[in-house]
Order: structure tokens, then sequence, then C-alpha cells
């Protein structure tokens, strides 16, 4: 009898205790900020284009070799309107096989992929966590929107912008060169050779 009391002098202190869990699928709890989710690509919003210029070396160095890649020639650079010379046609990453090392992000030279916030993807299906482009990229505008990410150097000059630049700086050369050309021709003239 007296065993009974104590036990139930437990359950009515573990009852009237606060909780320290979350009911999940109800309840979420605010994550780290140094938290590592799975990897999602990155969005150029200034070119209007991925980061990823399909190098693969984030493939290589996966350990899982959960992730595949293809590049193709970028459009906008023929237009003159981007820097990057190729750009990613397709990238797949089976987040079921990721075991979040952060591998990707550290030998990527792009800034083209981050390890997200996104970490609730648990799925029925076999191939289910097998995610496509336009949904990394969907992650990664959303986790950079989340966490205000800007990119570590800014972009190189596209072709135009160079020829916009070049133009600029001729035409001010010009400008600035009328004195000192003028000045030039005075002092050929001014200078005692011809006298």
């Amino acid at each position: 009898m007296l065993n009974t009391l104590k036990g139930l002098g437990v359950t009515l202190r573990g009852a009237l205790r606060p909780k320290v869990t979350a009911e999940y699928p109800k309840e979420h709890l605010p994550l780290d900020e140094r938290f590592m989710g799975f990897p999602a690509l990155t969005w150029d919003s200034a070119r209007v284009e991925p980061f990823c210029t399909g190098c693969m070396v984030c493939v290589r160095y996966c350990p899982t070799q959960c992730m595949t890649a293809q590049m193709t020639d970028n459009p906008k650079f023929t237009e003159g309107v981007s820097h990057r010379k190729k750009i990613i046609e397709s990238f797949e990453i089976n987040l079921g096989r990721c075991i979040l090392c952060g591998i990707c992000v550290d030998v990527c030279n792009f800034d083209a992929i981050e390890m997200s916030h996104e970490h609730e993807r648990s799925e029925r299906l076999r191939n289910a966590n097998r995610v496509d482009l336009p949904t990394l990229l969907e992650m990664g505008k959303t986790y950079q929107a989340k966490v205000g990410w800007k990119q570590a150097k800014s972009n190189a000059p596209s072709p135009n912008e160079r020829e916009t630049a070049k133009a600029a700086a001729k035409s001010a050369k010009a400008l600035a060169g009328d004195g000192p050309e003028s000045g030039d021709q005075t002092g050929a003239v001014d200078g005692g050779d011809q006298v």
C-alpha cells in the first residue's frame, strides 16, 4: 500500500511539471542558428540565375555519392548578360543518403550550395527523397530570405558590363585628355627645338 502511494506521488509530480518536449507534428521547437539541414542551391538574384555552374566538385567530394549534376552552356553569357560561361542544367540530391556532413559547402568555389534549415523530409516511398533542381533552388531561396544570406564576393562583370565600363573609361579619358593633349601640342610648339 505504501509503495502504491509513493508511485502515485511520483506520477503526480511528473504530471504537474512543465513540459520540456514539443508534440512534434503540431508544435515545432525553434531551430538553432547553426543548425545544418539538407543542402540547397543558392540563387543569384542580380543575374537571375543559380550560382551553380555545374563544375561537379561537390559531386566528386560527396562521401555518400548522393548527388548528380549536369552542366550546359549559359545562354545569358552569349547574350552578354552573365559572366558564367556554364550553368547547371540538372542537379539531383538523394536526401535519404545525405549525411549532412557539409563537405559540398566547403568545397564549392561559387557560393552555390548551402546547408539550409530544411529538415522535415520524411517520405513513404523509396525514391521520394530525391529532389531535383527546381526544388533545390526553392529550398535555397527560402533559406537565403530567412537568414539574410549574402554571397562572399561580388559577381564578376558580365561581357556587356565590361564593354560599358571600357566605353565609359574611354570617354572619360577623352574628356580628361583634351587638356593634356592640347598642352602636349603647345609644349611641342613652345619647345626651343623649332626656333
